[in-house]
């Protein structure tokens, strides 16, 4: 009967880094943008990764166009893998300028969403209209995020806007504040028009937040997500990451791809 358990891999195998832990993680999650997955492609993304994704942002305005009933059988697929189900910021942008707030928020809880992300990147909020957002989200029951900069190519950073953004939204009932990169990751944010990292912009946010696990930095390529990696450690919180980019993620946090996994040439030379 002993031969016929289910085989564990050796812990150094699974994770050389040793510093990944398991769901509800405080630090190191990965949210994914779904452009469209239907429900067979969905399930099996969960099958296989769910494990390490954290949360799934449903993109832009996407949800409305979803058949009813495959929102709520993808919501429910969410829930029973412990990941955070959330409609695109810009849908609530669009219901704000709408003037439906309310509606929009009866009707995500209604289809089993459990979290909101709270964004300005295609409208101006006020700094109390924002904070309303957030703390109605809450109240609401559902997780809030809040997103910070603007999705037109060629926008940066406010240092200082930035900064008091994510102690007010944190203050107000924010979990952590994402940083805008697009889908792209090219010339918006601390991103220029090659996707590298503007150094100094990251420098300057890295040493005035106490916290990291305050922030989720949108990397949607892997040259953003190495940079990451190798600045802030395996437990950065990362987003917009593609649904077929999620098990490469995962290797690289972990060490199980080259470019994580020596910083030194090492010759071996065991007998076996």
């Amino acid at each position: 009967m002993e031969g016929n358990a289910c085989p564990n891999w050796h812990p150094l195998l699974l994770d050389p880094s040793g510093e990944r832990t398991s769901k509800p993680r405080q630090t190191g999650k990965t949210m994914i943008i779904d452009k469209g997955l239907g429900l067979h492609a969905f399930e099996d993304l969960l099958q296989t990764v769910g494990e390490y994704i954290d949360i799934v942002k449903l993109g832009f305005g996407t949800s409305p166009l979803y058949p009813t009933e495959v929102l709520r059988q993808k919501a429910e697929m969410a829930k029973t893998y412990n990941i955070c189900f959330i409609p695109g910021g810009t849908f609530l942008e669009i219901a704000v300028q709408q003037d439906i707030v309310p509606s929009f928020f009866h009707m995500i809880k209604q289809l089993g969403f459990t979290g909101v992300e709270v964004s300005d990147g295609s409208i101006s909020l006020t700094r109390r209209k924002r904070s309303e957002l957030i703390v109605r989200g809450r109240e609401e029951g559902f997780a809030v995020f809040s997103e910070f900069g603007k999705k037109l190519s060629g926008s940066g950073i406010d240092m200082e806007e930035l900064i008091e953004t994510v102690f007010e939204d944190r203050e107000h009932g924010a979990e952590f504040l994402t940083i805008e990169g697009r889908e792209s990751g090219l010339d918006v944010g601390i991103y220029d028009k090659q996707g590298e990292c503007v150094q100094e912009s990251f420098r300057n946010i890295v040493s005035q937040i106490p916290q990291m696990d305050w922030i989720m930095w949108e990397a949607p390529l892997k040259s953003q997500q190495l940079f990451m990696l190798k600045e802030l450690g395996a437990n950065v919180n990362l987003g917009n990451i593609a649904p077929q980019d999620v098990m490469t993620l995962e290797a690289l946090r972990r060490g199980l791809r080259s470019d994580t996994f020596v910083t030194k040439l090492q010759v071996y030379d065991y007998v076996i």
